[in-house]
């Protein structure tokens, strides 16, 4: 049988996805921060100082932020004194973040391209893990969450920003409506890449709801699962403990 698994709308051989999200995120990175702010009207940035907050990063704690490419949320722990991995399976989104923490005079940070799937860390070395908005765009979702399961000491935590299932009547329609034609529309007039935009709305639609991804993070050995909507579910963190 073939293993097949989504990309955007459509079904791809699983094996085809790691390569295509690669193509996509490396058309994306120059413009990746331009577009967060005119997609969300800034309020990304909102949501994740909340993140980070619900992370609450501490001085002596060593982190693994995944899928961390251009620095946004490892940035902000390290201000907040911990020492961060910042990991991402595109050296193109990691070159974009390390231009900018040299920019800012961050210092600190240590940088490593990673597969989520497939991590080279040594088990049981993170306090805390973090991924925001890069777990759907993963091959096989299982595999990245026990890899973090394994890669966290006992007493660490998952945390995970991402895209959800919006569950208020009336702003769910207007932002299907605004995401699936609108988007699109602003990545062509200011990244020049219509395609990349139309599949990163879509991986959101086939991304699994709040309670199926919680249920997932519990099969992968997390306690504790919680999930906080935000949004009415336009995002969601959700959060975990390996105990």
């Amino acid at each position: 049988m073939t293993d097949t698994v989504s990309f955007g709308y459509e079904d791809i051989d699983a094996n085809e996805k790691t390569g295509r999200v690669g193509e996509v995120f490396s058309n994306v990175a120059a413009k990746y921060d331009i577009m967060n702010d005119a997609m969300s009207g800034g309020m990304h940035r909102l949501w994740k100082n909340r993140f980070v907050s619900r992370v609450k990063p501490q001085p002596d704690e060593n982190i693994l932020d995944m899928a961390g490419g251009t620095g946004d949320i490892a940035f902000r722990m390290a201000a907040k004194g911990a020492s961060v991995t910042v990991s991402d399976i595109n050296q193109d989104m990691l070159d974009v973040g390390i231009e900018r923490a040299m920019d800012r005079g961050i210092d600190g940070l240590v940088w490593s391209r990673q597969n989520a799937e497939e991590l080279t860390f040594s088990s049981r070395i993170f306090d805390a893990y973090t991924i925001a908005f890069g777990i759907r765009n993963v091959t096989h979702i299982d595999k990245a969450l026990k890899e973090a399961h394994r890669v966290l000491k006992y007493g660490g935590r998952f945390y995970c920003l991402e895209f959800s299932t919006v569950e208020w009547p009336g702003f769910k329609e207007a932002y299907d409506l605004y995401s699936h034609k609108l988007v699109p529309q602003i990545g062509k007039a200011i990244a020049n890449d219509e395609d990349s935009y139309r599949y990163l709305i879509e991986s959101i639609r086939r991304f699994p709801d709040m309670p199926s991804f919680e249920r997932m993070i519990r099969e992968a050995g997390f306690e504790n699962t919680r999930v906080e909507p935000i949004m009415g579910g336009l995002v969601a963190i959700h959060s975990g403990w390996k105990v």
